[in-house]
């Protein structure tokens, strides 16, 4: 059995509550739920059994201490095509600091490494077949967007379920102190 997994930053219920404003006015957008928010360091993709165990052990050992994080401006992926709706993330080097640590520690466990550029961000809804002039319209109208910071005191280990339609269900399967 195989599970598709990856790391990332959950984003507090009270800060993800207040986007929700933000999701609508946009055609072809599939609105991610509140429960659903969150800045992901590393993508591990479908993984065996085992190799989850050594991931679940080496992400174990990252040591880094909390930091503060926030939400800003907003943007989208697909240039000409537009496929992601994202909100941006602030935290100075800390989140690349801790997404690089999640990517030594996915080589460890025997994973591919990354070959993307790591972008902070938060992804706010998925696209089909939207033109670009409403992307462009949802970034300008979220481009003051700013949140209250909070403070990141741990990461977690996610499987993530595709559902046909609906959003996928993303499940923690072990949370990381950051200290």
């Amino acid at each position: 059995m195989s599970l598709r997994l990856f790391a990332a930053l959950p984003v507090p219920e009270e800060i993800g509550a207040g986007l929700v404003r933000l999701q609508k006015g946009v055609p072809g957008a599939r609105w991610r739920p509140v429960e659903n928010f969150h800045i992901t360091l590393r993508f591990f993709g479908e993984i065996d059994e085992r190799m989850a165990e050594d991931l679940d052990a080496e992400l174990a050992n990252i040591q880094m201490a909390p930091f503060t994080v926030r939400l800003k401006g907003a943007g989208w992926f697909g240039k000409a095509d537009p496929r992601a709706l994202w909100l941006g993330v602030e935290a100075g080097e800390a989140v690349a600091t801790l997404a690089g640590k999640c990517e030594r520690a996915a080589r460890r466990a025997g994973l591919t490494p990354e070959t993307r550029n790591f972008h902070p961000h938060m992804t706010i809804a998925y696209l089909r077949g939207t033109p670009v002039d409403k992307a462009n319209r949802f970034t300008q109208r979220a481009s003051d967007l700013e949140t209250e910071a909070w403070m990141a005191t741990h990461f977690s280990l996610y499987s993530s379920w595709i559902t046909r339609g609906d959003a996928n269900i993303y499940e923690a399967e072990a949370d990381y102190p950051l200290a």
